[in-house]
């Protein structure tokens, strides 16, 4: 009998489902039977890619997001009763699952409910170090209390330098409450060699307001330019959607085979500083300009942390303007990193 385990990433956005599909590919490919686990459009993602495969809705965190950076975090900091009980909702529900599916392991990508004291269950996470402003050191134990309950965490980027977190996963100097790997940065992506058809690329992630209100200023801005531009607001719906308005084209959303396909063909990426979007795009070797979620800590941190390193400018979502891709030049993109991925055999050694 095949060893079964539980995928089950966080709903924050599509990120977190995107870099599990190269981790739930392995695991196929290594033997294993997998279950999907997620809610909304993490979840609708997986079962686009992965139709073959069983999957169960998880209760959802339904987090909302203030309009304003100044109150995004005090906005946050309100609903952590809600996602508490979220949390405890999700671990109810994984007991149940693990009962009905006969689950053998578990993979949590930022799920911090999705755990059992009775199988092994590994957490994964770029985040040791959880940015918050002046509460860092608060954000980041009760991190590290959540983390404490699995058997084993995954950092998805390079353990030396140079690498993509920065000290969002290094430099620290405490002892880890479980063992630690640094399995590589993570990508669906493959770089093809195709001819530049698309000046610039758009690729939108993220939470509500902020996806849309980006979307709207960069539309504005965007129509100002005669080159060809393409936008995909990372919208999950059932049908896909295309609208061509002079030289801009946008679509609501790309399957994975699309998506790389257009990445691999433009000249230029404008996109959210998420982790996963930085991972896909160093897999490419893409030149980028990076606008990060407002009052989001840890987007604002990686924008800055690439600038800093000569890899890609940034800057705030209230700044923007055409002019402000003049400074690509000075960049070098993605270029220099040994992409290996760690998804071998021995990585699963405790589910066999």
């Amino acid at each position: 009998m095949k060893k079964r385990i539980l995928v089950a990433p966080l709903n924050w956005g599509i990120g977190h489902a995107c870099r599990c599909i190269p981790i739930i590919k392995a695991l196929i490919e290594n033997n294993f039977d997998v279950v999907l686990a997620s809610d909304h459009e993490a979840l609708m993602l997986l079962q686009k890619e992965f139709p073959f495969l069983d999957s169960v809705a998880l209760p959802g965190y339904n987090v909302s997001y203030s309009t304003q950076k100044k109150s995004f975090k005090s906005h946050l900091i309100k609903q952590l009763p809600k996602i508490y009980r979220a949390i405890q909702a999700e671990h109810k529900a994984t007991q149940q699952i693990i009962t009905e599916f006969k689950i053998d392991g578990i993979l949590s990508d930022n799920r911090l409910g999705v755990y059992s004291k009775h199988i092994p269950s590994i957490f994964i996470t770029h985040q040791l170090n959880v940015l918050s402003g002046n509460t860092t050191f608060l954000s980041s134990k009760l991190h590290e209390l959540f983390i404490k309950k699995f058997n084993e965490c995954w950092v998805p980027d390079f353990e030396t330098t140079p690498n993509l977190s920065g000290k969002l996963s290094h430099h620290s100097t405490k002892k880890q409450p479980i063992p630690i790997k640094f399995i590589g940065a993570l990508s669906r992506f493959f770089i093809e060699t195709r001819e530049i058809k698309t000046d610039i690329l758009v690729v939108l992630s993220g939470p509500e307001p902020q996806r849309s209100l980006l979307a709207d200023k960069l539309i504005e801005e965007l129509k100002k330019s005669p080159k060809k531009i393409v936008l995909v607001k990372g919208i999950i719906e059932q049908e896909q959607t295309k609208i061509i308005d002079a030289n801009l084209t946008i679509y609501n959303f790309l399957n994975s085979e699309d998506l790389q396909k257009f990445l691999n063909e433009s000249e230029l990426i404008i996109c959210r500083s998420g982790y996963t979007s930085i991972m896909d795009l160093a897999k490419l070797k893409k030149k980028v300009f990076f606008i990060p979620t407002p009052g989001q800590f840890e987007q604002e941190y990686l924008a800055e942390h690439l600038q800093n390193s000569g890899i890609a400018p940034y800057c705030p979502q209230k700044n923007f303007s055409l002019v402000k891709l003049n400074e690509l030049k000075n960049f070098s993109g993605f270029t220099d990193l040994d992409f290996t991925e760690k998804l071998d055999s021995n990585l699963f050694y405790r589910f066999r």
